[in-house]
């Protein structure tokens, strides 16, 4: 192509941005849509889906009733992790599970001051509710590093002071608190931005197939890459605003880090907004109907995105199938690209194989929208 040509193509690819550009900024919706909703939708994931759990209901049956059942029971409560609401019986602990009153129940057997006051090895009894398995394995491991600890105090300063022949020494790196917010917002932010880009060109596009205005610029001489490209121009703008005020959002509210490279950040937002965008036009062309193209969007972004992405689920943990289902998902390459920019601060060296993915991604999708975009209304 000579370059009065390419002048020409993008004199027109520009002159279609403007006119959508008019249509986004005359459109309160779709502002609404790419701007507000991301961040009341990131305080509620950020807030609501927490895999913290703290506060556990601890009922205690405290047979002995001696000072050192008691100084037991307030390690429980000391540590800010279990409440103690109630104090029964051992046989009453199932009544309470199936109430939803208690998650544990303390059971301080007969003797249990003599025991330790003899040196004898005493056994202390928890009942978990296991219905919620995340939630019994956490609180097994919060009631056994709490023991311990005890069993610690009561040996002694002298046990504590006795060489071991191993010791272990254990260093968290990227969340040493272990905040659920830091690993989620990451995975939420690649999940807003994934159902966001692929409804606002859906519906928009949709919107003028129903209205009928696709007439006026079959009747243009514009071409389909040059349509294709001036409408998805606004919404990337959009798009890589709305990336941006997602991110510093997660940084005020959830103290998320930003430890690696910022331009990056937005090199693999940009390659996944385009092919997002470019998946929102191909439902468009195809459903004509905004209708469909509601459904058609929020069933090809919103549940690959939380499910097959690694957002809350391993990708490690599912089945073979759908570890290989989830090397198609776009979204599963942003999750992991923002965790290990914002938490780990890797760069180009380590995340290349997602940019090269997600920029497969985008050229497939946009080739195939700008192919099936015929110009003729039937």
């Amino acid at each position: 192509m000579t370059w009065p040509a390419l002048r020409r193509s993008l004199i027109r690819v520009g002159a279609m941005a403007a006119k959508e550009t008019i249509h986004v900024r005359r459109d309160p919706r779709t502002l609404a849509l790419a701007l507000a909703m991301p961040v009341v939708m990131l305080v509620l994931f950020g807030y609501g889906v927490s895999t913290d759990v703290d506060h556990l209901r601890l009922a205690v049956a405290d047979q002995d009733d001696s000072q050192a059942s008691r100084a037991l029971v307030r390690a429980f409560q000391g540590s800010g992790e279990f409440l103690v609401v109630t104090h029964r019986a051992p046989e009453q602990a199932e009544a309470l599970f199936r109430a939803g009153d208690a998650a544990a129940a303390l059971v301080v057997p007969r003797g249990y001051a003599s025991d330790l006051a003899q040196g004898r090895r005493t056994t202390v009894q928890l009942l978990v509710d296991g219905a919620d398995a995340m939630i019994a394995n956490q609180l097994l491991a919060k009631a056994d590093a709490i023991v311990r600890a005890e069993s610690r105090r009561l040996a002694g300063l002298e046990a504590l002071r006795q060489e071991l022949p191993l010791r272990l020494r254990l260093w968290t790196l990227y969340n040493p608190a272990g905040r659920s917010a830091l690993y989620m917002v990451p995975g939420i932010s690649a999940f807003l931005l994934a159902i966001t880009a692929v409804m606002l060109t859906a519906l928009a596009i949709a919107g003028e197939w129903e209205r009928g205005s696709m007439e006026q610029l079959f009747a243009s001489p514009v071409g389909r890459l040059e349509i294709v490209l001036g409408k998805l121009l606004p919404y990337l703008a959009l798009g890589l605003l709305e990336l941006q005020l997602v991110v510093a959002f997660g940084a005020v509210a959830f103290d998320l880090p930003m430890l690696g490279s910022l331009p990056l950040l937005f090199l693999v937002g940009l390659l996944f907004l385009v092919g997002m965008l470019g998946q929102g036009l191909l439902i468009s062309v195809l459903a004509k109907n905004q209708l469909v193209a509601t459904q058609a969007g929020t069933l090809s972004a919103m549940l690959p995105a939380i499910i097959l992405s690694g957002m809350i689920f391993p990708i490690e943990n599912m089945p073979l199938p759908l570890q290989l289902l989830s090397r198609l998902i776009p979204s599963r390459y942003l999750v992991h690209s923002l965790r290990g920019i914002l938490l780990k601060g890797n760069g180009l060296a380590v995340l290349w194989p997602d940019l090269l993915a997600l920029a497969a991604f985008a050229a497939v999708i946009v080739t195939l929208a700008t192919a099936r975009f015929k110009r003729r209304v039937a």
